[in-house]
């Protein structure tokens, strides 16, 4: 990476660079031509193909959706320079985190009770009870329990009584209601819903030490009833939980999501890279790092094609490209729709160069698995989950499958996180932390503002993560966020 002339300039074979000064007639963060390309030539950027010029282009010209525009793309013709000149990678620092040991082994980093819905129609109840017992104090009685948190969502009924909507539901539902930081769950039905409370019940991976209630309000009496006996129920399963030590567990316990949103012309440049020094960092250390999002490491996908430890793990990701080119094919639609106006605001024109930012959050460690949505995260080392680009449903995924710490990269200033999980949020230019600064756990714009290298970004952001892990509160959580955030991935028809 160089400076040129106010631009950073990420491989030698790009045709363009990125604005990193405010002042002149291109908005920061977006590109301008070193090269000249001809209309119709594809466009470079961090070696490879982001889109197809639609006019002639000259050295100096701002390149935008105004001669840029989304076209094929094939292997890189210049080199992938993302993924041949990883930062030096130092295992110094912290090795351990103080987590909680749960009964069947697992290491939490928080110690939570949770209210979950069966269906949509037992959503408000359970907001209700969650409201009331954090109004009245209940859990400050109770050392150790970090929260109570609403876990409810918009479906539960009007769909097959068999098909995989239901399933994908309820594994959803049960990686969380037994994700190791939930020490309590209170399950809330309607009572005549297609997810049926005994049904769900029997997804639950169980525990000694997971304390579980039910209540359903048509048997109950009704909504007041309900909510009473709620309240009730929490204070129970309080007491029943006890207390909970911390203690030293190495940082392999750990297992974390890698999430964006909000991205722009420095995500590429600044936190997703830096956050992958931290991914890497973990993994060496015998951890568990996944990464998530499909349509935004689509173009991108050869960055991590060629790390896959095995022919099966890389079929399984080819195949669920495949499936969502075929998906979004029938629909009319394109993958380039992904780039939100706020993406294309913050300099990114095409779904290839966003992927291509995206996919530097997963640093360069060897792809050991691929997941479907929510599936459990169970093999050491680096992973990918398919799961929409859509932030909320895309992280319930991740902790559905058991991540307990997630880090979150924006640019433009997405407001998200989870009561569950701890999610460390950093900013990808110094501009939002100034402009968003009870949102925002770290600042990576130093790296370009004051040329702080991405490697000791990478640590900073490491370090950052086992302090989260060991209790220290994020912004999110001083926030209050969670108690909306729940989002399952859910497809077709509702009956």
């Amino acid at each position: 990476m160089s400076e040129i002339d106010g631009l950073h300039i990420l491989g030698p074979g790009d045709d363009v660079g990125v604005v990193i000064r405010e002042g002149g007639p291109v908005p920061v963060g977006h590109k301008v031509a070193v090269h000249d390309v001809a209309a119709g030539s594809p466009v470079i950027k961090y070696g490879h193909v982001i889109g197809y010029a639609t006019r002639d282009i000259a050295v100096g010209d701002h390149v935008h959706s105004h001669n840029l525009t989304y076209g094929d793309h094939g292997a890189p013709e210049h080199g992938a320079t993302a993924a041949a000149h990883p930062p030096e990678l130092t295992l110094d620092g912290s090795g351990t985190f103080k987590g909680i040991r749960r009964s069947d082994g697992r290491v939490a980093t928080r110690n939570v009770i949770a209210i979950v819905s069966t269906v949509n129609c037992s959503a408000t109840v359970c907001q209700r009870i969650a409201d009331a017992v954090t109004r009245a104090g209940i859990l400050e009685d109770f050392d150790g329990i970090d929260a109570v948190v609403p876990v409810t969502h918009t479906s539960g009924c009007g769909m097959s009584g068999d098909g995989d909507n239901l399933r994908r539901l309820r594994r959803t539902l049960a990686g969380y209601a037994g994700h190791a930081n939930v020490g309590g769950v209170l399950v809330v039905a309607l009572g005549c819903e297609v997810n049926q409370m005994t049904d769900f019940m029997a997804d639950i991976p169980r525990r000694d030490d997971l304390h579980i209630l039910e209540l359903g309000i048509q048997d109950m009496g009704g909504t007041r009833a309900t909510i009473d006996a709620g309240i009730r129920a929490v204070e129970q399963l309080a007491r029943d939980m006890g207390e909970v030590t911390r203690e030293d567990f190495p940082v392999s316990e750990l297992v974390m999501g890698l999430n964006c949103g909000g991205s722009d012309g420095w995500s590429g440049i600044t936190a997703n890279p830096a956050l992958g020094v931290a991914s890497d960092m973990l993994v060496a250390r015998g951890g568990r790092s996944v990464l998530a999002e499909t349509p935004e490491i689509y173009g991108a996908e050869d960055l991590l094609l060629n790390r896959a430890v095995s022919d099966g793990v890389a079929q399984k990701l080819r195949d669920i490209i495949a499936r969502w080119e075929s998906d979004v094919e029938v629909t009319g639609e394109s993958l380039d729709n992904n780039p939100s106006p706020g993406n294309k605001e913050g300099g990114i024109t095409t779904i290839l160069e966003k992927s291509l930012g995206a996919v530097a959050k997963g640093g360069h460690s060897p792809m050991a698995a691929v997941y479907e949505y929510a599936e459990p995260i169970d093999e050491p080392g680096f992973g990918f989950m398919d799961t929409p680009g859509y932030d909320p449903v895309s992280v319930t995924g991740l902790i559905a499958g058991g991540a307990n710490v997630v880090v979150f990269t924006t640019g433009r200033g997405s407001a998200l996180g989870y009561g569950i999980v701890p999610v460390v949020k950093v900013s990808t230019n110094s501009t939002l932390f100034r402009r968003m600064p009870d949102d925002m756990d770290l600042d990576a714009g130093d790296i370009v503002e004051q040329g702080v290298p991405v490697a000791d970004k990478g640590r900073e952001i490491y370090e950052r993560i086992v302090s989260a892990a060991s209790g220290e509160r994020t912004r999110s959580e001083d926030l209050g966020y969670g108690s909306q955030e729940f989002v399952p991935w859910l497809l077709g028809p509702v009956f």
